[in-house]
């Protein structure tokens, strides 16, 4: 019988849980400029539902041929749902609807505002009290992400205001979700865990999706079907999973500081793939994300 570890407990940082935070990282940051193109060939609710479903079936296919075990307690279910709405349902649809209104890079770097009330909430939840190094890594981590706003030309405009509101939210979302994960854990099996949450709350997504948006599938190019794949497996099977092994092996604050280089590789990616904005200003403020990053992983 394992014992639970107490709210304040230190939590060991382990190189296996930096790999799987550095793996989770690569997975994201790439899938921002996936789902921008994305966007342009199947409607938000339908592209990210579908997309988590498949992914959900695949991760629970793999965790039976694992022998890992499907089964959910009767007392796990309400917390199992909180998580899911939190981690996934939130997150993808926001996250989703924003890039209608911004471009990835802006769309990316306003998300991951998450470490900053995920830092903040574990402190009153967790008792992961802030100690000067990591306030130091998550000052610089976000002065990197708004020196690289900033050099994008970021305004908060009327028109842009609806995607800026939506991905704040999902920042905030997941950021609860990060903290909730650490206080009131699952203890399911990894890969149950993971297919749990994606299809639960992934599936009203598709459904509303359905009913309310149009897809041409027939008119998605080779292109897209091959990023649909990556959407898929890479977003959904490998980070994902990745995500929740990260979480149970480091202290929330630090995985979600660690989440800030998710955008500092988005920012990269959609100035290579889609042309968006990247000039000497915003590469000097990657660097200072990418240090305040390290400095937390030490902390």
């Amino acid at each position: 019988m394992t014992s639970q570890k107490r709210p304040g407990a230190r939590v060991q940082i382990t190189p296996a849980g930096l790999m799987f935070l550095a793996i989770t990282s690569v997975g994201w940051g790439f899938n921002w400029p996936v789902t921008k193109f994305l966007l342009g060939e199947l409607p938000p609710l339908i592209l990210r539902g579908s997309t988590g479903v498949v992914g959900a079936a695949l991760l629970a296919a793999l965790a039976m041929l694992s022998g890992q075990s499907l089964r959910v307690p009767r007392e796990l279910w309400p917390r199992l749902v909180l998580a899911a709405f939190l981690n996934v349902a939130c997150w993808m649809v926001l996250m989703g609807l924003a890039l209608l209104w911004l471009p990835a890079s802006e769309a990316a770097l306003i998300a991951y505002t998450m470490p900053v009330w995920a830092s903040i909430l574990a402190w009153p939840i967790l008792g992961e009290r802030p100690n000067p190094l990591r306030v130091i890594s998550l000052v610089m981590a976000f002065a990197g992400l708004a020196a690289i706003m900033g050099g994008n030309g970021m305004a908060a405009s009327i028109a842009k205001l609806p995607g800026i509101i939506m991905a704040l939210g999902g920042a905030i979302g997941f950021a609860v979700g990060t903290v909730l994960a650490k206080r009131l854990p699952l203890n399911l099996p990894p890969l149950s865990a993971a297919a749990w949450q994606i299809g639960i709350g992934c599936f009203p997504i598709v459904i509303v999706g359905a009913l309310i948006e149009k897809a041409d599938v027939a008119g998605i190019t080779d292109l897209g079907w091959i990023l649909l794949v990556y959407s898929t497996v890479i977003q959904f099977c490998v980070a994902y999973v990745s995500w929740f092994a990260a979480l149970a092996r480091l202290p929330a604050s630090v995985a979600a500081i660690g989440t800030m280089a998710v955008p500092v590789i988005g920012v990269v990616a959609s100035a290579i793939a889609l042309h968006e904005p990247l000039g000497p200003g915003q590469i000097a403020a990657l660097f200072f994300t990418l240090a305040g990053v390290v400095l937390a992983t030490r902390s």
